[in-house]
């Protein structure tokens, strides 16, 4: 499976692969976006599995994404990984069709149970 880890910051995207391996899904193929924009044209090209995406990126931010995505006609199951988690944020994302958003600091075993239901764990 392909998984596209989306956030403006190299370092947020390393930090989400490891934990990522540390939550037992190691074997997956990860392509990697440095903003909204580039993560959408990434759906296109690469037709991942799973988008995990920050929410506060330039260019395009990950709700617009999302959007952008759905209004496409796209399924691809999408989740956040971002710094704030407020009702409001997750109320938004829900609406627009994501099937999680996981706030940091987030942990190996945060992530077990937000993809258990999405993604298979890696053999």
């Amino acid at each position: 499976m392909k998984i596209l880890v989306a956030d403006d910051s190299r370092v947020m995207r390393q930090i989400v692969i490891r934990t990522l391996r540390q939550a037992g899904f190691a074997g997956h193929d990860i392509v990697e976006a440095g903003n909204g924009q580039e993560a959408l044209d990434l759906v296109r090209s690469e037709s991942p599995d799973l988008v995990l995406s920050d929410w506060n990126m330039p260019e395009m931010n990950g709700i617009d994404c999302l959007a952008a995505l759905r209004a496409s006609g796209s399924t691809v199951p999408f989740g956040f990984v971002t710094s704030e988690g407020s009702p409001d944020m997750r109320a938004r994302a829900e609406a627009e069709g994501a099937l999680f958003l996981i706030a940091k600091p987030f942990t190996a075993e945060t992530f077990e149970e937000a993809l258990s239901g999405v993604l298979q764990p890696a053999p």
